[in-house]
């Protein structure tokens, strides 16, 4: 059982102005600071994967979780991309599983050095080194601290999913209690009270979303985070997946000829923006466009190339795989089987939506061309 017994002192200034300020606030006159905290931390009563040390700046987090658990190690960023950052030791699909894992799908910012990158996409690629590379216990000292609420409750939530998957353990220092519902850690501690608390694992925070009809200009926003191209077909129905007033998620659905069916229409260009990634907004988008579709007589299809993608439509039961991805060096395309290709002639796997139709005649008064 880990046991926090410390004290830190430091010297006060006994300068001028030092004195002056006491003067003027009725301070107590010291020569030294004196803090101390002393209890014990329960860890070896049940098991656990995910820890949280949380408190207000100045509550001893970060003195308690170095002497507990050591200092994190500081990651290098001298690559000329992030993924050149990883240890060599690592194969590429290693990397990309664990970019995945926590939400960093940007495809185009893997050959980005990490200079560039916006504070989520820093906060996310440094959880996917830690999550590879260290050995043992992970720590992250001021968890969160430095992006925004919303990337920090999505990251929180995409890291935990990741750790429990390779049963790992993770302790976090935070000064954020918002985070709490997403991290789903399985034990709290805060040292400004003392208090150790045992969780057990919930459900994250349900997210309200709506699907809506948008302008093809949308795609403007979504075309620099897609994995393959910027470009989509003019004839495209552009549909996007909204939080509040917000665009998350993006979908271009068109027309697709096939030799044996004139009722296909296959999805184009599915996007997650940055800030969203890790929630399975994606999944969500094309499953409530496959039911819409399916409502109105027509067979939705997806591409995916993205392995994440093809692993998450795998895994759904509304799916249903037509067709493997292949390997074919050329990009000809054979009469009838355009759909098995991506942007460029790349093979794709094929997925045909097979879940429940719905009618709903807001939507379905859209889909009708």
């Amino acid at each position: 059982m880990p046991r926090i017994d410390l004290v830190v002192e430091s010297p006060l200034s006994r300068s001028a102005r030092a004195l002056q300020l006491e003067a003027m606030f009725d301070v107590p006159a010291a020569q030294v600071a004196h803090l101390e905290w002393h209890g014990d931390l329960p860890l070896d009563d049940r098991p656990w994967n995910v820890g949280l040390i949380v408190g207000p700046s100045g509550s001893g987090k970060s003195s308690i979780l170095r002497q507990l658990f050591g200092t994190p190690a500081e990651l290098q960023w001298n690559g000329a991309s992030v993924i050149d950052d990883f240890s060599t030791a690592l194969t590429m699909q290693d990397i990309a599983r664990a970019c995945q894992a926590v939400g960093f799908n940007t495809i185009p910012a893997w050959l980005r050095p990490f200079d560039v990158l916006s504070n989520g996409e820093k906060f996310r690629v440094e959880l996917a080194r830690r999550l590879l590379e260290t050995e043992g216990l992970i720590v992250v000292d001021e968890f969160t601290s430095v992006v925004d609420r919303q990337v920090a409750k999505i990251g929180a939530h995409a890291v935990q999913k990741a750790v429990r998957r390779a049963d790992k353990r993770f302790i976090a220092a935070s000064c954020h209690y918002d985070i709490i519902e997403w991290l789903q850690p399985d034990w709290t501690f805060e040292p400004a009270t003392m208090v150790f608390t045992w969780r057990s694992l919930q459900r994250r925070p349900p997210i309200d979303v709506e699907l809506r009809r948008v302008e093809y200009r949308t795609w403007q926003l979504f075309a620099p985070f897609h994995y393959l191209t910027a470009e989509l077909n003019k004839a495209a129905a552009c549909w996007a997946l909204f939080i509040g007033d917000e665009p998350t998620a993006f979908a271009g659905v068109i027309h697709r000829p096939h030799g044996r069916s004139n009722f296909i229409k296959g999805v184009s260009r599915l996007v997650t923006l940055p800030d969203w990634q890790g929630l399975g907004l994606a999944l969500i988008l094309v499953d409530q466009l496959g039911a819409l579709y399916r409502g109105r007589g027509w067979q939705l299809r997806t591409y995916p190339a993205h392995p994440s993608l093809i692993r998450s439509f795998d895994h759904s039961p509304r799916w249903k795989l037509e067709k493997k991805p292949g390997k074919f060096s050329s990009p000809q395309r054979r009469p009838g089987r355009a759909e098995e290709f991506g942007s460029g002639g790349r093979p794709c796997a094929v997925f045909s939506y097979c879940g429940e139709p719905v009618t709903d005649p807001a939507l379905g008064d859209l889909i009708a061309e």
